[in-house]
């Protein structure tokens, strides 16, 4: 948590990843890491385990693709921006 907050530069432990963009730069995750698989390739740090509830919904903050409900999260989580 200290290296992300550190990455985006906020205390806020709601604000870090609260969006794709400031997910990947909480993460630490740029362009050259396209097409890894990162649940598979070591020393990411990331880990899968008992899967969540997740819901999907529409996506937010863009012009094109608002149809789509490509914007996920985890159900009831404090996290997930407005």
């Amino acid at each position: 948590i200290e290296q992300m907050q550190e990455r985006r530069r906020k205390v806020r432990i709601t604000d870090l990843c609260s969006g794709p963009g400031k997910l990947t730069q909480a993460l630490g995750i740029s362009g050259a890491d396209h097409e890894i698989d990162f649940l598979t390739s070591g020393g990411r740090g990331i880990f899968h385990g008992e899967r969540p509830p997740v819901v999907a919904g529409p996506r937010i903050g863009i012009n094109r693709g608002q149809e789509f409900p490509w914007r996920f999260t985890e159900a009831g989580s404090i996290f997930i921006s407005r």
